[in-house]
């Protein structure tokens, strides 16, 4: 039996060939929701054609005038960041372009442990006490309703630039540039929160002639977007594929130095690269300290202090897997302890670390697929984060128990919240109510879209490069997954510091395929001499080798 539900795609009602692409790249264009042969190309270049007009977003007239009256009047310009890794490049991008144009810019990014997330009222008295009047808020500030009230007491104008999902009613900023906003016309609202800071610049720079840094910001704009998990579709698409190219030669030198460090090839850098190596050390200032040195890193035009950086992000990495990996222990256990079969999975330590719990539930929401939420435990407060599964949304649920919040957002797969401890046991049962609700009778497996059902000889000559064509993948446009069956078992092994991924070698049609199952290990028993499998085509380019490899997803025995 598979591990997974397998959902193959449906066929096209009627056969689709798309110039310049084959069957199969047609077939792949159509379950991405292309069906119009001028759409097919425009996705396929992924060129400018896919840009919206900045001054479709709420409010950008008005941000663009308020920021210019400000650099016309010399006021002094504070830009209000999250720590994380989106945050820190949209706080760069507009603390570089505003001072590009003459601006008096300062960063501002909270400190996690002892400030946390949003906008603070003490950071915000002592940005005035500094000659702040003007605050752009980028990543954040879309339900600081207290904290923009005081700003404005205080003499000091908040503008919002925020991706996330409004409340109901809109704080009382005066300019409010989020393109989700009930009351949107804007044609793409997918945006990071660095996307919507890009498009703020943009509508600064509308009047032309700043090509070399609407290019040095496509580079930090593709670092948050993929790092932030937005969908890669739409201008998303276009400004991750040009600023990828533009990373290949980034003379961006912190960031040179970080992929020295790590072992990244510059020119080799993809969208995995930064989603597992360079986000995840972007992310880890900010999780166990100062995100500043993230931010620092990302500006710094002096050798020594990237390498010095560089060098700091890396033992942050580092402490931050140790963390992750003892934290996930303790809360694994515990979920075993109250019952893993449980439909809303729940922890709670008064010892957890802050800035790592996020990693762990979404990584136990993996695993069980329920979703799950952990609980920091204090004294007065509790900070709860929580990961989910398709199947249930957080933000709905968390409106829903709004009377027992202090403080929440996020997304609907993703969230995080704060709650008196004296309240933490009636959110829990609610919670557990509402998740009992949705989630009872269904049959709780994770499930694959698989886009066709081939023969492994179908990526023979020129088929693999030409699915290239469809990069760069990630979230709302996914490496495509293919069924194969019976493909025959040659060779089987374990590898990995745990034993925990599973290196095969596969055949079919007289060819024989490296195939690595990560997470796979505990499943090596259940292999046969002829499996059906489910995977992804990669290239692998481990010591050098430049190779075609099948990523094994999931597999059952052939009948």
């Amino acid at each position: 039996m598979a591990h997974t539900h397998w959902k193959l795609l449906p066929e096209a009602d009627k056969p689709l060939l798309f110039r310049g692409a084959g069957s199969l790249v047609s077939k792949l264009l159509y379950n991405r929701g292309v069906t119009d042969p001028s759409d097919a190309e425009t996705f396929l270049k992924a060129d400018k054609r896919l840009a919206i007009d900045p001054f479709s977003v709420p409010d950008m007239h008005q941000a663009v005038n308020r920021v210019y009256k400000a650099l016309l009047s010399g006021e002094k310009i504070a830009i209000y960041g999250d720590f994380d890794a989106d945050g820190i490049t949209a706080t760069a991008l507009l603390v570089q372009g505003l001072s590009e144009l003459g601006g008096d810019v300062v960063p501002y990014i909270p400190h996690r442990m002892q400030e946390g997330y949003g906008l603070r009222i003490p950071a915000l008295e002592k940005l005035r006490k500094q000659g702040v009047t003007l605050v752009v808020t980028v990543d954040t500030g879309i339900t600081a309703f207290d904290e923009i009230e005081k700003a404005r007491k205080m003499g000091m104008e908040i503008l919002v630039t925020d991706h996330h999902v409004p409340l109901a009613e809109l704080p009382p900023a005066g300019i409010i540039v989020d393109p989700k906003r009930i009351d949107s016309a804007c044609p793409f609202k997918e945006f990071a929160g660095v996307g919507v800071a890009f498009k703020l610049l943009e509508g600064l720079l509308s009047s032309g002639g700043h090509d070399e840094l609407i290019n040095s910001s496509l580079e930090l704009v593709t670092l948050g977007t993929i790092t932030d998990m937005s969908p890669l579709i739409s201008e998303n698409r276009y400004m991750v594929k040009s600023g990828l190219r533009l990373l290949h030669r980034t003379r961006r030198i912190g960031l040179v130095e970080l992929m020295n460090v790590a072992g990244i090839e510059k020119s080799r850098l993809t969208t995995d690269t930064i989603s597992y190596q360079i986000g995840p050390r972007l992310n880890s200032a900010g999780r166990l300290d100062d995100a500043g040195t993230s931010y620092q890193l990302l500006v710094t035009q002096d050798h020594q202090q990237a390498r010095i950086l560089a060098t700091d992000l890396e033992e942050k990495n580092k402490e931050r897997q140790r963390l992750v990996a003892e934290t996930y222990e303790k809360a694994h256990h515990q979920i075993l302890e109250d019952g893993a079969d449980r439909v809303i999975l729940m922890a709670s330590d008064a010892d957890y670390p802050p800035g790592v719990i996020g990693l762990v539930a979404g990584r136990l929401a993996d695993e069980f697929y329920r979703p799950v939420i952990l609980f920091k435990i204090g004294s007065d407060t509790c900070r709860g984060s929580a990961r989910s599964i398709p199947e249930f949304d957080l933000m709905e649920a968390l409106k829903k128990c709004h009377h027992l919040l202090t403080k929440y957002g996020g997304h609907a797969r993703a969230a995080g919240f704060n709650t008196h401890t004296r309240d933490m046991q009636q959110l829990q049962k609610r919670l557990r109510s509402l998740a009992e609700e949705q989630l009872t009778g269904l049959d709780l497996r994770p499930h694959i879209d698989i886009d066709a059902e081939v023969s492994l000889s179908a990526f023979a000559g020129g088929t693999f490069e030409e699915m290239r064509q469809l990069e760069p993948f990630g979230m709302g446009n996914p490496r495509p997954i293919f069924l194969s069956r019976k493909v025959e078992v040659v060779e089987q092994k374990l590898v990995g510091s745990q034993n925990d991924h599973m290196k095969l070698k596969l055949k079919q049609d007289g060819i024989v395929w490296d195939t690595m199952g990560f997470r796979l290990g505990n499943y090596l028993g259940e292999l046969a001499r002829h499996i059906d499998i489910v995977y992804s085509v990669e290239v692998d380019n481990y010591n050098g080798k430049g190779q075609l490899r099948l990523n094994l997803l999931d597999f059952t025995r052939s009948y």
